[in-house]
């Protein structure tokens, strides 16, 4: 095998010299957010994205390796490992191959196989496989001996057969054959277990399915694995759909590899048996177990990076920014949660309402609001889109209208979450005396202000924004999700004098414990005025510091540049700039007229070359800019609260909740989100619903069919699509049953519309893990 740094390379589509660099960056504890920023000379200008890719793929290759080392050590210890199997063993790429060619030596409890070469049948099995001609029970009849265990020709022959076949099912050549075979030709084929019809009816979809192992998606395959462990589907693996008897198939392969003479010879019928049992036996099992396996970890891997992206979506969607804010986490029987936060997220005070049944006491409500808006001045509402969220939105509006002065203006916020931090430990030391349900109202208050800020605080997989995200390694799950939260924070920056310890410790070389150590010094010395005084924070030391300095923000202190992305290292190298244009740092800042004109070659030196000094200059321009949209927000339709209001042909506008390989979910203000098949987001191919929408998007939609028993929505983006002919059923239809492999053509207008039943039955799922 070549060595890592070439095998990266290759990956990465970069140099060498590029991933030997980054390596020894990462083995030096420096984070990807700063070598993509602060060493792009050093890297040759890998981005986060080839940077994580080449931090997660180092580790399994340093882990391939390790392992080869124990196979190589293991099988030299028993005086096995041959010119030839050594070379294979250099040469295996992935795990997978690497432990086939270890099967035969891998330490293991007794087999009948072992146990017949014991008894000394291994030269009988040697021998009909070498020559087809002997008639096995007369060669058999000469190892017959009760002493060793074997009575007769039959025990004889069996014994013989399964020394074949364990030989057979680990000879790695095979292996790679049949799954490179059951790979391209292979189908999973689901059926409904008798009796579960009711129980599982959700899956209805797959009580007859069968669709190719090369183009499943994620969320199918999840589907589908799910329903089996709630035993409402038996899965099986269909070595190849496209003959009569795939299973036979796969026999006359074994029987191929090992040049088995199986007609018109002596030994052909015995030779036979022992290709089938091999195949029935040793392989059918552990091939479809470990297909189905790979098909979970594949799927896991699709619903992960679904999830990391509409996670970094939804983090990085527009803040409303510095503004008092009323947050309105609704309710009915228990009543309206009401927290007022000023425009650093400082609890103001708090309130609890009963507008709605069964007390009713909308006037009341009406005044303690306006009383509440007006003591503060409160400049946004932020209600909450859960139970009675629509009446509430009715309330806020009707505030508004009756009090112009005010100039409120109210925003729908997703809640999703807010419980997890209602409960958290953070929550209970930063509110120890606020009831739990208040602390809810907190963050959504705070989550319009600075979603990232605050959705920091909360355990990345609670925010619902995921697909089938708890049936996915939760270890895989954690990791992916941490780079997420940690590559936004530190895109965005961080205001080292207001963050909370959640968001610091999602800052690139720090820690909970440096985090916790920032705001002791910070309450007990004041506010920072300049980043060096963070040299002065208990156990931060000096890599911590240059980890993280250039992504903590002073806004406000001694030296301007402090508020900036520009990184103190190269504190000196602006002050060059500044003396070779005559200028000082306040005046050089945001001065478009002098930037404009600076070549960035002019400044660079050994330390600092054109990309670094290229990037100083731009943030030059506009320093500590916040990379995220401009804040705007959705006008749900009056009179449309719930989705009996929904009639088809309805244009509304809603928010993007959640996109899925299969199209985007769409919330307008019913308490049920609405699917958009990938097929009807747009006129034109496209191959990942990510290409027209991402969650956070205000979009126009057109409702096309309401279900309100099984509460589905299915709306389209394209706004001159035809309605459904009154009575016909939706021209959308479930994945075909039992048939060959999906054509890959023209998957937008058949495939992906064929399949927006299927994908519809998702929606239930994703509004169960958004509350």
């Amino acid at each position: 095998m070549a060595n890592l740094t070439t095998i990266l390379a290759q990956e990465l589509q970069a140099q060498e010299h590029q991933v030997l660099a980054a390596t020894k960056l990462l083995d030096e504890g420096a984070t990807v957010p700063f070598i993509a920023r602060y060493r792009k000379e050093v890297t040759g200008g890998l981005d986060d994205t080839q940077l994580r890719t080449l931090e997660q793929r180092l580790g399994y290759l340093r882990e391939l390796e390790e392992r080869r080392q124990f196979i190589i050590k293991t099988i030299s210890e028993q005086d096995k490992l041959t010119p030839q199997l050594s070379a294979d063993i250099a040469a295996a790429a992935t795990k997978t191959e690497l432990e086939d060619l270890y099967l035969p030596y891998k330490p293991k409890r007794r087999t009948k196989g072992q146990i017949a070469i014991e008894a000394g049948l291994e030269p009988l099995a040697d021998a009909l496989l070498n020559d087809a001609n002997l008639e096995p029970e007369s060669e058999a009849a000469r190892f017959v001996d009760a002493d060793k265990g074997i009575a007769d020709s039959k025990a004889a022959l069996e014994g013989a057969r399964y020394i074949l076949m364990e030989r057979f099912a680990e000879d790695a050549k095979l292996l790679a054959k049949l799954r490179s075979h059951i790979k391209q030709h292979g189908h999973i084929s689901s059926a409904v277990i008798a009796g579960q019809e009711k129980t599982g009816a959700k899956y209805q979809d797959y009580f007859e399915h069968s669709e190719a192992i090369a183009s499943i998606p994620s969320h199918r395959a999840l589907a589908m694995l799910r329903a089996r462990n709630e035993g409402v589907l038996a899965l099986n693996i269909n070595p190849d759909a496209q003959s009569e008897d795939g299973q036979a198939l796969c026999v006359n392969m074994i029987a191929r590899h090992f040049n088995l003479a199986i007609e018109g010879k002596a030994a052909s019928q015995w030779l036979a048996q022992v290709a089938q049992w091999t195949w029935k036996v040793k392989l059918v099992l552990h091939l479809e177990n470990e297909f189905l396996a790979n098909m979970r970890e594949q799927a896991e891997t699709g619903a992960i990076d679904v999830f990391a992206k509409n996670l970094k979506d939804l983090l990085m969607a527009a803040p409303a920014g510095a503004k008092v804010t009323l947050g309105l986490d609704p309710g009915l029987r228990t009543g309206c949660k009401i927290a007022v936060v000023d425009s650093t997220g400082k609890l103001l005070g708090t309130a609890t309402i009963f507008p709605h049944a069964p007390q009713n006491q909308w006037d009341k409500s009406l005044r303690t609001l306006e009383q509440l808006c007006r003591q503060h001045k409160v400049e946004l509402i932020a209600v909450g889109n859960g139970t009675a969220s629509r009446e509430s939105d009715k309330l806020v509006a009707e505030l508004i209208k009756a009090a112009p002065e005010l100039k409120l203006s109210k925003v729908m916020v997703s809640e999703a979450g807010a419980s997890v931090y209602s409960a958290s430990e953070f929550a209970a030391q930063e509110f120890p005396d606020l009831d739990v349900s208040l602390r809810g109202a907190v963050s959504i208050a705070r989550r319009l202000q600075d979603p990232l800020a605050e959705l920091v605080k909360i355990e990345p997989k609670s925010i619902g924004v995921g697909q089938y995200q708890h049936d996915v390694s939760q270890s895989q799950l954690g990791q992916t999700l941490t780079s997420v939260v940690e590559d936004c924070v530190n895109a965005v920056g961080v205001d080292v004098n207001t963050a909370s310890v959640p968001l610091l410790t999602r800052v690139s070389g720090l820690n909970k414990t440096l985090a916790q150590n920032i705001v002791k010094y910070r309450d007990s010395n004041g506010a920072f005025a300049k980043r060096s005084e963070l040299k002065k924070v208990e156990r931060l030391g000096p890599k911590a510091f240059e980890q993280s300095a250039g992504f903590l923000r002073i806004v406000g202190g001694t030296d301007p540049l402090d508020a900036s992305a520009v990184h103190p290292e190269a504190y000196p190298l602006v002050k060059n700039i500044c003396a070779a244009n005559d200028q000082d740092i306040a005046h050089l800042i945001g001065n478009a007229e002098v930037l404009k004109n600076l070549k960035a070659a002019d400044y660079t030196d050994e330390q600092f070359g054109l990309p670094t000094v290229t990037d100083i200059i731009s943030e030059l321009h506009k320093p500590g800019r916040d990379p995220r949209p401009e804040f705007k927000t959705a006008a749900f339709k009056a009179g449309v609260e719930t989705i009996n209001d929904l009639k088809p042909g309805m244009v509304l506008e809603g928010v993007v909740s959640n996109v899925a390989n299969f199209g985007a979910f769409v919330d307008v203000g019913v308490h049920q989100d609405g699917l958009v098949h990938i097929s009807a987001l747009t006129d034109k191919f496209i191959s990942d619903p990510r290409e027209v929408v991402k969650a956070g998007d205000i979009v126009k939609v057109k409702v096309m069919e309401v279900d309100s028993a099984r509460k589905r929505i299915s709306f389209t983006m394209r706004l001159n699509d035809e309605l459904p002919a009154a009575g016909a059923k939706s021209t959308a239809k479930p994945a075909a049953k039992k048939t060959a492999a999906p054509s890959k053509k023209g998957n937008n207008r058949s495939k992906d519309q064929g399949n927006a039943a299927m994908g519809n039955a998702f929606a239930e799922a994703f509004a169960k893990m958004k509350k």
